[in-house]
């Protein structure tokens, strides 16, 4: 069933999501910084409070609840996730009591395209993919950590936030080995395609995608985000 819904969902990215709205990054100006707002789940005034700072247009912008000690019993935990821990201790960061900001730098090169997009919710799962290319003649050494983030972006005056958020509600994390150097006519594709389950609680016309690329010092070398547009008549 698990393999049905993954060649179903990711076609929909193709076919399906076309026929409703393209949702792609395809068109849309590259985020120029990561900027990921941690959220303790014990913290419920936290999420009606208007953040200390607003992002950048440009910036591409998360809300990360973290877990706390009180499990199931914290008033955010509906929205805790798992990787919220990870994230942080990835970045070197202590759980906040409250909210921590980290802002990162993304690199803008030409010779990196990344590519992200989803298709329609189908039982429980949205198709989502992500994709990076590397032009000919790019000197990179080193791994890369390639991150697909399912988000619900939720509007400003909704759910009881004053702003509008970018709810973390699925990861993905892939690693892609590169070449020491790509020759004159050579480029290195990398891709993946799967199903994301969309968690309860969540509101699948509000999900989108958003994703960026790492290298093996940690910096972020190429972000993007989806967007739905409606379909060509």
């Amino acid at each position: 069933m698990k393999f049905l819904l993954l060649i179903l969902g990711c076609n929909l990215i193709f076919s399906g999501a076309q026929a409703q709205s393209f949702c792609a990054s395809e068109g849309q100006p590259s985020p120029t910084a990561l900027v990921e707002r941690f959220m303790n789940a014990d913290c419920e005034a936290c999420w009606g409070r208007l953040p200390a700072e607003i992002s950048h247009p440009q910036a591409l912008t998360l809300d990360w609840i973290v877990p706390s000690s009180q499990g199931d019993d914290a008033p955010l935990s509906a929205a805790a996730r798992r990787e919220a821990q990870e994230r942080l201790a990835a970045l070197g960061i202590k759980a906040p009591h409250t909210v921590h900001i980290c802002h990162i730098p993304v690199s803008t090169s030409a010779s990196l395209a990344l590519r992200v997009g989803h298709g329609v919710p189908v039982g429980g799962y949205l198709g989502a993919s992500i994709e990076l290319k590397i032009s000919p003649g790019t000197k990179m050494t080193g791994d890369l950590n390639a991150s697909l983030v399912l988000i619900e972006t939720i509007p400003a005056g909704a759910d009881g936030t004053p702003v509008e958020r970018n709810l973390v509600r699925n990861v993905l994390i892939s690693n892609w080995s590169v070449l020491e150097q790509l020759s004159n006519s050579e480029q290195q594709v990398w891709r993946e395609m799967r199903p994301l389950s969309i968690p309860a609680g969540a509101t699948p016309e509000r999900l989108r995608v958003v994703g960026w690329v790492q290298d093996d010092r940690g910096r972020v070398v190429v972000a993007a985000q989806s967007v739905c547009l409606p379909a060509q008549p």
